[in-house]
């Protein structure tokens, strides 16, 4: 009988995870570049009930979380008309820096997100004021007095235009593409670290034509999240919840039964 409420219990825990996966992709519906999570289950151990026969008899107790991963599809772009709002069209990240760190490849972060500005100093940044690095790892700067405007083409270069019209190339936007993204690690402010699971030989930057992408100007990449999709796995984990939670009652009730027996 214990079994079966146990079972019960590591039930509810499990819906009640998938119910936490499903409601922060919901709240991250409109959020620039956030990709959504699913939540994998697998049945804990098995107890043996008798090993005599042609099959084994056994008795699941449970189940428990196997995996929580990160869907890195693309999502739908939005056009803002603003120069600085970047999108990659294809695989790859952006890779940021943040300013008030060592300076070394420990601070440097993968993020979607394209809403850069440029701040007083010149840099392109992110909305936190992380530097957005070029394909030989360094910050980005339009230095104002030299350029009066500047342009970002498909291929990542960010070009200047003087006074007199002539233009030069002063970046290249860079991009890495981990071999493996869902190992990423997510660091809070729609970035990530670089960890092993994701790419083995570390964080390696290059430009978006070497790693056959294209850079969006003036558009923005949207969440990923398909509210169809959410609430139908949210039904499905109500429902779930539900039914565990009945076979805590239904072994409760036969519990009081057994105990009722001896009056």
């Amino acid at each position: 009988m214990l079994r079966s409420m146990y079972a019960g219990v590591s039930g509810m825990k499990g819906f009640q995870t998938k119910l936490d996966v499903i409601g922060n992709n919901i709240s991250n519906v409109n959020t620039i570049g956030y990709k959504k999570s699913t939540i994998n289950f697998q049945d804990l151990l098995s107890q043996n009930l008798s090993s005599s026969g042609v099959n084994p008899m056994q008795v699941g107790l449970g189940s428990t979380t196997s995996a929580i991963n990160v869907v890195h599809t693309s999502g739908s772009f939005m056009t803002t008309g603003v120069g600085t709002d970047l999108a990659i069209s294809g695989d790859g990240f952006f890779v940021v820096q943040n300013p008030e760190e060592d300076g070394t490849t420990n601070d440097r972060y993968l993020t979607r997100a394209g809403n850069f500005v440029v701040n007083a100093e010149g840099n392109l940044v992110t909305s936190q004021g992380y530097n957005v690095l070029d394909n030989n790892g360094d910050k980005i700067n339009i230095n104002s007095t030299t350029y009066d405007s500047f342009t970002i083409n498909r291929l990542g270069e960010v070009i200047g235009k003087e006074a007199n019209g002539n233009e030069t190339t002063i970046a290249t936007i860079g991009v890495a593409q981990p071999e493996n993204p869902s190992g990423l690690r997510k660091f809070g402010g729609s970035l990530y670290e670089m960890t092993s699971n994701a790419d083995t030989g570390g964080l390696t930057i290059g430009s978006p034509k070497d790693l056959n992408t294209e850079i969006a100007s003036g558009m923005l990449e949207m969440s990923n999240v398909d509210l169809t999709e959410e609430f139908t796995e949210m039904i499905i984990a109500q429902r779930g919840f539900q039914a565990n939670s009945r076979t805590i009652t239904t072994s409760d009730e036969i519990l009081q039964e057994v105990v009722n027996l001896k009056r």
